[in-house]
């Protein structure tokens, strides 16, 4: 069986999270156009999604994101520049920096909040809600053992 053939007949666990991933940010793309804010990717909403009201560290962000340190510190950098963020010194221990949205970002990230509960109450009413709070528990389960596992096998071969 081809690959493509396969991947829609039963596609595996990654296909499955990139398909609702991609579904997910096109649906959030087209709530949050025409808001004349700076545009911002995918990868930048999921980090302003971590970030609390008071601030976050980047080690937090880190950590909730699943993303690198380094990788959250260029994010934060674009986020900076685009007006979303700022760094300041963190009043616990002046040696970190907090991460604190600006009130261009407390507003994005309102918008990605009420925009997000909406695309969850559609596919709660699509499937039924009890339906969808299993799926969440059952999905987050799947994140969570995920980021917990380290897999020690080497992947054999493709299977033709």
């Amino acid at each position: 069986m081809r690959r493509s053939e396969r991947n829609l007949a039963d596609p595996d666990l990654g296909m499955l999270t990139h398909q609702v991933t991609a579904a997910l940010q096109r649906a959030l793309t087209t709530a949050l156009a025409g808001h004349g804010d700076r545009p911002i990717g995918p990868r930048h909403r999921a980090i302003l999604a971590c970030i609390d009201d008071e601030g976050s560290r980047a080690v937090d962000i880190a950590r909730q994101s699943g993303q690198h340190k380094q990788v959250v510190g260029t994010l934060v950098d674009e986020l900076e520049q685009s007006g979303y963020v700022r760094r300041q010194s963190d009043p616990a221990d002046r040696r970190a920096k907090l991460i604190m949205p600006t009130e261009a970002g407390l507003q994005q990230i309102s918008r990605t909040d009420t925009a997000m509960a909406s695309i969850e109450r559609e596919i709660a009413a699509s499937l039924g809600d009890q339906h969808y709070r299993d799926f969440k528990r059952t999905f987050r389960q799947v994140a969570d053992m995920l980021s917990h596992v380290q897999f020690t096998s080497t992947p054999g071969p493709c299977p033709r």
